[in-house]
């Protein structure tokens, strides 16, 4: 199997999908049509070349999925808000950065709202982890049991967030487009033709999800403490946060190797990633499938893909 190279996320009622500089989101409209936007995004990789370079493009490559995933995420809810809903009188907060920045406003609070979230995650599963594992030092000591103590700790919290908020039903909703966008992208890359029927049919976990990048991640930190351990509290936390860069570097490396192979020893340690999306991803229907196909074809020549791989 050879990666078509897209990929994308769930928006609200919709899907974005990326080829290279190209992306779009395709949103079902409370009317039920379906509404699609193609745009282009560089991203930060593009503007040097060190950027590209491998274990250092993983980390840009994070952080142009999260700014390409809000400005997604922003689209799709404004098209609800045109659809009858009225908006919300701004707040203090949002008046006063109104009359600062202008028109760049709604700009500024996307980013103030990405830095937020940022901090919170780095909070809740790399900082309190090793809060908690110091704790435990007069039973598990300094050694390999406190740090594979922090690390199972680390992913029993993620595992426990996601599926906690997958009883939400609007994130429900969301995974279920997560998962019709994994179906488009095994049925081109198995090489069937993109329609609906052969979209429901295909699977719904992907080796290059987002999720399993992040479960990735959280195993490679296991290996990295296990060697790297400060002996003061401050000094951890210090070690957490700066080589989260260097394990996220590590991590696409890895996810980019499996999304290529299908070597078996690949397969195996993509298992865990796999199960996971069980959590993240959920069957969709099929007009959620016909918005997948959509965002998929805004971006991506699939006939042309599968006559080149699979004549």
């Amino acid at each position: 199997m050879k990666s078509s190279g897209i990929g994308g996320q769930a928006v609200m009622e919709g899907i974005m999908m990326r080829n290279g500089s190209e992306y779009s989101v395709a949103v079902r409209k409370e009317n039920g049509e379906i509404e699609v936007k193609k745009e282009t995004y560089k991203g930060v990789g593009s503007k040097c070349k060190l950027f590209r370079l491998p274990f250092i493009r993983g980390i840009f490559s994070f952080v142009d999925s999260l700014v390409l995933g809000m400005k997604s995420l922003n689209y799709s809810a404004s098209l609800f808000m045109e659809d009858g809903e009225e908006e919300e009188e701004p707040g203090r907060f949002e008046k006063w950065l109104q009359k600062k920045f202008g028109d760049k406003a709604e700009k500024v609070i996307m980013d103030l709202t990405m830095v937020i979230s940022i901090i919170l995650a780095m909070g809740i599963f790399m900082v309190f982890p090793t809060w908690v594992s110091t704790l435990m030092k007069p039973l598990l000591g300094n050694g390999i049991w406190m740090a594979l103590f922090e690390g199972v700790l680390r992913i029993a919290i993620f595992i426990a967030y996601v599926g906690l908020i997958s009883l939400m039903p609007d994130i429900k909703r969301t995974y279920m487009y997560h998962g019709a966008e994994h179906k488009c992208i095994n049925c081109i890359e198995h090489g069937l033709p993109l329609t609906v029927e052969n979209v429901m049919k295909s699977s719904k976990e992907h080796k290059r999800c987002g999720t399993s990048f992040l479960l990735i991640v959280m195993v490679i930190s296991i290996l990295f403490f296990l060697v790297i351990r400060p002996e003061t509290l401050w000094l951890r936390l210090v070690s957490r946060i700066l080589l989260i860069p260097v394990i996220a570097g590590v991590s696409f490396e890895f996810l980019r190797l499996a999304g290529n192979s299908d070597n078996p020893v690949v397969n195996l340690l993509s298992k865990p990633g796999l199960m996971l999306q069980g959590l993240t991803t959920k069957e969709p229907d099929e007009k959620m499938a016909e918005v997948a196909i959509c965002a998929v074809e805004a971006v991506f020549d699939w006939k042309a893909y599968e006559e080149a791989n699979f004549n």
